[in-house]
């Protein structure tokens, strides 16, 4: 006899336009009002029951990098504030205050399933990000 296990990171419903416009406002308020001067901008991604979030950053300096790409330091500063940081990946399940969460990890490459600083699997897009702000420090 087979049972039934709810798993947060499986499954998920299609996040509407509605929602996604809530999503995008919901997360820039609370990243502006907490990590101002962290970022220049948000990049959200939407993809079926996904939400994507990155951030973008003023390059800092350049280091000669510019050169060894055989690129002017303009087109380098401009590639820089032009690449992403991966934050996180959302899951939704037709609840604003629900969502899964999956971290942005750069020794893989991929978004991997965690929980969230509370230690629950679920939470709310503030809890999301504050957990993910990790790459804004």
């Amino acid at each position: 006899m087979s049972s039934w296990m709810y798993d947060p990171h499986y499954g998920g419903t299609k996040i509407s336009e509605d929602v996604k416009s809530l999503v995008r406002k919901q997360v820039t308020d609370y990243a502006l009002k907490h990590f101002k001067g962290r970022f220049v901008r948000l990049g959200f991604r939407f993809k079926n029951q996904f939400c994507y979030i990155d951030a973008y950053k003023e390059p800092e300096a350049t280091y000669g990098h510019e050169e060894r790409l055989g690129i002017s330091k303009d087109e380098y500063l401009e590639r820089r504030r032009n690449t992403p940081i991966h934050l996180c990946r959302l899951r939704y399940f037709g609840q604003m205050d629900s969502w899964s969460m999956a971290f942005y990890t750069y020794s893989n490459e991929r978004y991997e399933p965690c929980c969230f600083q509370t230690g629950k699997m679920t939470g709310s897009l503030e809890e999301a990000f504050q957990s993910a702000s990790i790459y804004l420090n």
